[in-house]
């Protein structure tokens, strides 16, 4: 497991922190603990990864009413496959949606 200090940000809000995450396939996943829920709701949409399984998604709404909402910008393995456990609830982000700060 990498480490260093990691964040997302939408707009200057920080969504999730941690300093340490996972990366996989260009892509830094947080551990659940490290996103503020807040910000968070879980939609129907899935995809599927043959090697990683079925990813659940997550719009991230920051500054309220009037605010963004970026609509399933973030991912996650509620269940993976064997070679994919160590992202199990792990979140990761569309980058062209969310600011990755980062080692």
């Amino acid at each position: 497991m990498p480490s260093g200090h990691v964040k997302a940000t939408v707009n200057g809000t920080t969504i999730a922190e941690a300093d340490h995450y996972e990366f996989v396939e260009g892509n830094i996943y947080f551990p659940p603990d490290a996103i503020r829920s807040e910000y968070f709701q879980k939609t129907s949409h899935s995809t599927h990864c043959p090697w990683k399984g079925d990813a659940s998604y997550y719009t991230i709404k920051v500054g309220g009413d009037s605010g963004t909402e970026l609509e399933n910008a973030a991912w996650y393995y509620p269940e993976t496959y064997d070679k994919a456990a160590h992202i199990k609830d792990y979140v990761a982000f569309y980058k062209n949606k969310v600011d990755i700060s980062g080692p």
